[in-house]
């Protein structure tokens, strides 16, 4: 995949995953590194799961949960 295509899959994931968590996004750039970050979570995730998503949406779905994941343990952090 592009580097492009990591952009906007990071940037609508971590949007996607910030509307979850807080209710709204962070902004373009935090957006885009909670996105990526995800991705490398939940592709990490799936494959302890013997989950596999394929494609542009497997892609934005899987960055998707992942992103939650981080912001959720971020925020567990926080409260600590």
């Amino acid at each position: 995949m592009g580097l492009i295509a990591w952009l906007v899959i990071g940037g609508l994931a971590g949007w996607i995953a910030g509307n979850i968590m807080r209710g709204g996004g962070f902004g373009i750039l935090p957006n885009i590194g909670v996105g990526i970050v995800g991705a490398v979570i939940g592709g990490f995730l799936f494959r302890l799961l013997g989950l596999q998503a394929g494609g542009l949406i497997g892609s934005l779905v899987t960055a998707t949960v992942g992103a939650v994941v981080l912001l959720w343990v971020i925020s567990k952090i926080r409260q600590a």
